[in-house]
């Protein structure tokens, strides 16, 4: 430890970021002992593993913003966000698994924080558990879930994650639909998005954009996560003293960790951090069973998928990777319906023979359905590619229009369900387009380079 310590001062020292910077940011950081009296704890595996808590606590933040990013009502503090970091032994990946706040969890016996009383183990909701016995119950009651022995301990709560990211000068954020949800306030439209603070907790708190629920709110999580790792290590912060100790002090003045979360782990941290790309993070979730899951007394819960999260689990002790190895492919743009969902014909509007079986060639080549079978088209003197569809498949057909860049989108009323692609003499390549929805492995894994904006 003392070599890899002094390793890390040497390395951070050369970029100007030194053992006496990260001990005066330890001084503030509001400490708490998750770990005081635990017994029977599992085996630690390798790499480090940082249990990282979201609460919903809300006593700094003003009125103006409780109001202006909806952040009104009392707390019921407890875990709005429950994720497992393991970071690699060799320090070059970091693997992040969102546990459903949700899930039902089987709490050892424990006194509760508030009254005093004993209680025997019984079962309740996963953000329940720091409810009722604080940051050593959820350590515990997650240890016990997972067979993970959790290292340190990180609480944030609704100030500190505004402030961070306000500190970071924003993150961005892409999306390839319109996001409204009016219990946050939140409304992005479809693309590119810098957030503020206040947008930004907005953008991990939805819950009510669509039918995926807290599933869908934890994939936005990760999303930002990946975008916020990407913004930190592609901005220099970790290589200039001054931004570095602004964005950190900020940050771990309104964060708790664990005692043992010192000088010698932030700059283990640090170097790490600096070797780091979006490729170097990986995202997953717990692997579910059952999605409503009742419990008497308790309502709907969700049961984990016993056999697969295990696995994972397994994977984590023993330091392997969650994301399946991917072969080299070019740089694709995210789009909404995925191109084998998108029947294509395609029609010559030009003079050029063969131009009709090109297009063709290169929507199928993308993924698109096209029927094979080009047809010419009229007019045969088209100067701009065309796209006409039928409004009921307007999401199809973006999706379309992002694979031939500067193509003319037509609304045609009862067309059906076949998009039409005339091809004008402007046509000079199909490019490449992918859907969010990809096949992520046996834990559905994603990397911080797919999720986070190119």
């Amino acid at each position: 430890m003392r070599m890899v310590t002094g390793l890390s001062v040497l390395v951070l020292g050369a970029g100007g970021i030194g053992h006496a910077v990260v001990t005066n940011l330890e001084t503030g950081i509001d400490r708490i002992d998750p770990f005081k009296d635990m017994k029977n704890r599992p085996r630690a595996g390798n790499g480090m593993n940082l249990l990282l808590v979201g609460t919903d606590g809300r006593d700094r933040i003003t009125a103006e913003e409780k109001e202006k990013y909806r952040l009104g009502g009392a707390p019921c503090h407890c875990t709005d966000t429950v994720m497992l970091v393991h970071l690699s032994a060799d320090k070059k990946r970091a693997s992040i698994v969102s546990l459903p706040r949700d899930s039902y969890a089987e709490i050892p016996e424990h006194t509760d924080r508030n009254t005093g009383a004993q209680h025997s183990a019984h079962p309740v909701k996963l953000n329940a558990a720091y409810a009722e016995g604080g940051p050593s119950l959820t350590v515990r009651t997650v240890e016990h879930m997972t067979g993970i022995k959790i290292d340190h301990y990180l609480e944030v709560d609704f100030t500190s994650f505004m402030k961070t990211v306000d500190t970071l000068g924003g993150v961005k954020i892409c999306t390839t639909r319109p996001m409204k949800d009016s219990y946050t306030g939140l409304d992005l439209a479809a693309g590119t998005h810098e957030l503020n603070g206040g947008q930004a907790l907005q953008y991990v708190r939805s819950r009510h954009i669509d039918a995926a629920a807290d599933l869908g709110r934890m994939q936005r999580q990760q999303k930002f996560l990946a975008s916020l790792i990407k913004q930190t290590t592609s901005s220099g912060v970790l290589l200039n003293p001054v931004k570095f100790q602004d964005v950190a002090s900020t940050m771990l003045s309104s964060v708790r960790a664990d005692k043992g979360f010192g000088t010698e782990q932030m700059l283990e941290l640090g170097q790490a951090m600096r070797g780091f790309s979006p490729a170097s993070s990986e995202f997953a979730s717990v692997p579910m069973g059952n999605v409503s899951y009742p419990v008497n007394g308790i309502g709907s819960t969700v049961k984990w998928d016993e056999a697969k999260s295990k696995k994972l689990f397994r994977a984590l002790r023993e330091d392997k990777p969650l994301a399946p190895a991917r072969p080299e492919q070019p740089k694709a743009v995210k789009v909404d319906v995925a191109p084998r969902e998108v029947r294509v014909q395609v029609y010559n509007g030009t003079a050029r023979d063969g131009l009709g079986k090109t297009v063709d060639d290169a929507l199928r080549a993308t993924g698109f359905d096209t029927t094979r079978a080009p047809l010419n088209g009229e007019p045969r003197g088209l100067k701009h590619t065309l796209i006409t569809y039928d409004p009921r498949w307007d999401r199809s057909a973006k999706s379309l229009a992002l694979a031939l860049p500067g193509a003319e989108l037509r609304a045609v009323p009862g067309q059906g369900a076949t998009l039409r692609v005339t091809a004008g003499a402007d046509f000079e390549k199909v490019r490449q387009v992918q859907a969010e929805e990809t096949n992520n492995g046996e834990f559905d894994t994603v990397t911080g380079d797919q999720v986070a904006c190119p």
